[in-house]
């Protein structure tokens, strides 16, 4: 992420109270707008179709407008990102810490079905922005009220954000497809791949009742293991 785009992302906007206006900027036209206007387009057609000028077609204005208020299309997408998390989740302390990380989770999770092509953007090497700050700040409380230290903190939340994405990826790309195992038709299935066949033999493809939701029971295998470490330091 350029040095613009972190400048954007914390000198400017929403998250900290202050919005600058420079001379030039036609009124009706904003930072927001924009971006709002551009998630609306990658919600419903894919990042890949998000351009300068596609949106300044959406908003009725030059493309040349939309550079005194984002220098480019890589800030775009950063400010994009960010304005998915405008708000901290709600974590529910009173019932300890497994709640308020499952609470987490499947909101992470939400965020994500609701924005699917923000999910790759998220693996990126990137600067984070006020409102990835304050999903992961809320998430960091949840260990550190539980006495652990920062680093260990931050250790346990990444372990449940790193499942989260990868547990996500199937998810958004269409497990469920029937191409996605169509390889076990091959004649040669039964012997190059006898596990993958043995889940489909035994009808493991058709979910079962127990792992209708794979999401779920990760997670919590996940968190059964951060209890049983917890449960160890105490």
């Amino acid at each position: 992420m350029s040095g613009d785009a972190y400048a954007l992302l914390w000198e400017d906007g929403p998250h900290t109270g202050r919005t600058r206006r420079g001379p030039g900027r036609p009124s009706g036209l904003s930072r927001e707008r924009i971006v709002a206007e551009a998630v609306a387009i990658a919600d419903a057609e894919g990042l890949q179709h998000v351009s300068m000028k596609r949106v300044a077609e959406r908003l009725d204005s030059g493309a040349m407008s939309l550079y005194r208020h984002v220098p480019g299309k890589d800030e775009l997408v950063a400010l994009m990102y960010d304005a998915t998390m405008t708000e901290p989740p709600h974590l529910p302390e009173s019932e300890g810490w497994r709640a308020a990380m499952i609470a987490w989770s499947r909101q992470v999770r939400a965020l994500f079905r609701a924005h699917p092509w923000a999910l790759a953007l998220a693996t990126r090497n990137h600067a984070i922005g006020p409102g990835e700050a304050g999903w992961l700040d809320a998430a960091l409380g949840v260990f550190l009220r539980e006495g652990l230290a920062a680093d260990v903190s931050l250790a346990a939340v990444l372990a449940v954000n790193g499942y989260i994405g990868g547990a996500l990826r199937p998810e958004l790309q269409g497990q469920n497809d029937p191409q996605w195992f169509r390889f076990l038709e091959h004649d040669l299935a039964p012997l190059k791949y006898p596990n993958a066949f043995r889940l489909a033999s035994a009808g493991g493809l058709a979910g079962s009742a127990i792992l209708r939701d794979t999401f779920e029971f990760g997670l919590q295998r996940v968190l059964d293991g951060l209890e049983q470490y917890i449960d160890d330091q105490r």
